[in-house]
């Protein structure tokens, strides 16, 4: 039997501690079909030093710099040829028989672009983690979310979201996507440096008519948090800035029009509410964030050429108001705000 090929690619920039931890879980991976890779975004560490001693089946690609995220993919994944390419952070444990669902979803549908396993988190394995939980999806004013994660309030998993279904975006802690359609839509944002990439890439995915899904019946332990922790300024200022610039980059115009103002007020209060809780590294960090999107308004904005589309066509849109739901009508739990069909 002819498996597909796919390339598990691990971002590395001093993680030496999560390679070991949880590398051999990934060289335990059934899947036949696979390779694994390491791209080293410039450590400063002795990751590649450790990975070359200890793991001498693992392809090492080596940055001479950090990219970050975005970057550090693009620059790794145009190096790598594979059917499948399965982005996988250092900071993530996974089950034997992992790939198989994955790859078994891809091939049953050539109009699934990409896909994610269910994301639970590695130090309580019985709630959803942050970074992508059971699926992501979007509400009308650009705030993302997930089945089994709302802002920071992550669901105990009951199985009350192992639906195979269709999603707005899947996780970059473990992003199952066909290589050909990464590099035909130019892979990730490299502006976008780290944070809502996968996000934006999964919305340009949908614009050309493809579908993202999530696939439950494939389980994964994130840590979360390992390069910046949610507490973190720049973490702060890269969500800001980087929710802000896809929102434009991807609003239809008439959405834009209305959408925009919005948001920037909505910014506003977050950052006020920081300044009220004397938090002035978040309170700063909205406002810098804000300054960053205009710099890339005036020198590095460049139209797509991807069909417009209305946000609430798509799939995985919540049409209502997210920061309604949660803050004023008290809804904390995915399966309160949307109504899935069984």
């Amino acid at each position: 039997m002819n498996f597909p090929s796919v390339a598990i690619v691990i971002l590395n920039y001093n993680g030496r501690s999560y390679l070991e931890k949880f590398l051999p879980s990934v060289f335990a991976s059934t899947y036949p079909g696979k390779k694994i890779i390491v791209a080293d975004n410039g450590s400063t560490d002795d990751s590649v030093l450790y990975l070359a001693n200890n793991f001498k089946d693992a392809e090492i690609i080596l940055l001479d710099k950090n990219y970050g995220f975005a970057g550090g993919y693009n620059k790794a994944l145009s190096k790598v040829k594979s059917d499948y390419y399965i982005l996988l952070n250092s900071d993530v444990e996974v089950m034997p028989n992992w790939i198989e669902p994955l790859i078994d979803l891809m091939e049953s549908d050539k109009n699934i672009a990409a896909c994610q396993p269910k994301i639970l988190s590695y130090y309580n394995k019985n709630f959803f983690e942050h970074a992508g939980a059971c699926g992501g999806w979007m509400d009308t004013l650009g705030y993302a979310f997930a089945r089994g994660r709302i802002f920071d309030i992550c669901e105990e998993d009951k199985g009350q979201y192992n639906s195979l279904t269709k999603v707005f975006w899947a996780t970059g802690a473990a992003l199952c996507i066909r290589s050909e359609l990464f590099h035909e839509l130019q892979g990730f944002d490299s502006h976008f440096f780290a944070h809502m990439e996968e996000i934006d890439l999964c919305w340009r995915l949908q614009r050309k008519g493809y579908s993202v899904y999530c696939c439950p019946s494939s389980v994964v332990y994130h840590v979360g948090g390992g390069t910046l922790p949610k507490t973190n300024s720049r973490k702060t200022f890269l969500n800001f800035r980087n929710n802000f610039i896809m929102l434009l980059k991807n609003f239809s115009f008439s959405e834009a029009l209305w959408k925009v103002p919005l948001r920037v007020f909505l910014d506003w209060i977050f950052a006020f509410k920081s300044l009220l809780q004397k938090d002035m590294q978040s309170f700063l960090a909205v406002f810098k964030a804000h300054a960053g999107v205009l710099r890339w308004i005036f020198i590095q904005y460049k139209y797509q050429k991807l069909p417009a589309g209305k946000l609430k066509k798509l799939e995985g849109v919540y049409k209502g108001s997210l920061v309604w739901a949660f803050f004023i009508s008290k809804k904390k739990h995915f399966s309160e705000i949307v109504k899935e069909k069984k």
